[in-house]
């Protein structure tokens, strides 16, 4: 993380160089091109007006205008001889020369004048040299300045990052020595970090619940299974001691088979409401409809309602397709119903309902008119093995709305649990 966040203010600090040094470049080059055209015009210029006046007064009076005019001392009118550094050909040089013992970089223009003269005018350079080198200084200075907020830039970056990795570091400590109950600590506004930060919290309050759930599952596996193999290990105890007639040793028998089977039902419901949970279903998702399902489902049921003098009626308010798996759909259903089955009133009605919501989900509602479940209990009865107070009587190992929870869940829905007054009524969500 050290040097990958020196890197960062490195790179940073080379990028900003490149891109002052591409903003000056072209001022500097301009500067110096403007600078060096008004010489060459000014110089143009003046060798023009002498040449005029050469022209119509002769060399006697361009020499005197040379002696005479104060501006051009520095540069033309105080050399006792043709410079040396001076090239002999005409146009535009630059040439370090003597002028009084003192050396100036000038810029000279050559022009041959008619009768075999020659006329050289110069300028001094080193009169823009300050302001060149003002510009210079202040690039420097920018330069100095835009490294100096990398460095530092960089070292606020590098404490934030080994801070929030500080707390990782202690939180992930924290966790693998069994608090799951540490967390992250949050700082107030809003930033990618704190983002960061609340969506790590949520994940590890989804660890925090999912290990908690798992080690109520364990208890309750423990628990539901302690009582039908102590039930099995009883009768064929009772059987090998007794050695009873074989009438009653074959019941016994059967009864033995009885607890195996509640044995193989909490396994295969754990299996599948763990293959529900790694989502493995969803990839062989396909269109369902779903009155077909809810009504198949209600058929299944209708001989066992009759059984029990119980009204089974199925409405639709017709054709509900959706992307799902058939089998749990159908299964989540059968729970239902079975669930309602249980509990309705002698001579009660049970109702299966499909239908769509204006927000385009499919509800499916299974109604009874049974003792219902109290509020307290409602978000517990969907927990693995919870059982209230009055299913006890009931067979069953309290997974049947945990799986239709879990189905609902793998189709982006809910299972709701309300009032059906009197009676429950299930309500599967279901947004695939």
């Amino acid at each position: 993380m050290r040097f990958s966040v020196l890197n960062l203010a490195l790179g940073y600090v080379a990028v900003s160089l490149v891109v002052l040094a591409l903003f000056a470049a072209p001022l500097w080059y301009a500067w110096r091109n403007t600078i060096e055209q008004s010489r060459t015009e000014v110089l143009q210029g003046e060798a023009q007006a002498m040449m005029n006046l050469f022209a119509k007064q002769g060399a006697a009076a361009l020499a005197s205008a040379i002696e005479a005019d104060p501006t051009l001392l520095k540069c033309a009118g105080n050399l006792p001889a043709w410079p040396r550094e001076a090239s002999e050909s005409t146009g535009t040089h630059v040439a370090s020369i003597d002028v009084g013992g003192r050396v100036v970089r000038a810029v000279l223009l050559h022009q041959t004048l008619p009768g075999g003269y020659h006329l050289l005018l110069g300028r001094d350079v080193s009169r823009f040299e300050r302001l060149e080198m003002l510009f210079l200084y202040g690039l420097v200075g920018a330069a100095s300045i835009v490294f100096l907020l990398g460095v530092v830039g960089g070292a606020l970056v590098r404490r934030t990052i080994l801070s929030k990795v500080h707390d990782i570091n202690q939180t992930a400590s924290a966790i693998m020595q069994g608090n799951l109950t540490h967390r992250l600590p949050t700082y107030g506004g809003e930033n990618e970090l704190n983002t960061l930060v609340e969506t790590e919290n949520r994940m590890l309050d989804q660890i925090e619940h999912l290990i908690e759930g798992i080690r109520n599952v364990s208890n309750a596996i423990a628990h539901d299974l302690r009582t039908p193999l102590a039930e099995l290990r009883y009768r064929l105890e009772e059987v090998s001691v007794t050695r009873p007639r074989p009438e009653q040793t074959f019941a016994e028998i059967e009864g033995a088979i009885a607890d195996v089977d509640r044995v193989i039902g909490i396994f295969n419901a754990l299996l599948r409401l763990a293959e529900i949970d790694s989502g493995t279903r969803r990839s062989g998702f396909i269109e369902v409809e779903a009155t077909t399902v809810a009504c198949e489902a209600a058929e299944f049921y209708q001989p066992v309602a009759e059984l029990k003098g119980v009204a089974l009626v199925f409405a639709s308010s017709g054709p509900l397709a959706l992307a799902g798996d058939p089998l749990l759909l159908a299964q989540a259903v059968g729970n239902l119903i079975d669930n309602a089955l249980k509990y309705a009133q002698e001579n009660g009605t049970i109702t299966v309902e499909a239908s769509r919501r204006p927000d385009g989900a499919v509800v499916i509602a299974v109604s009874d008119d049974g003792p219902g479940i109290p509020d307290e209990e409602k978000p517990r009865v969907l927990e693995r093995f919870y059982r209230g107070d009055a299913s006890r009587s009931t067979p069953g190992v309290g997974l049947g709305l945990s799986l239709v929870a879990a189905v609902a869940k793998q189709h982006g829905g809910v299972l709701e649990l309300t009032d059906n007054h009197p009676g429950l009524r299930a309500t599967l969500i279901l947004l695939s």
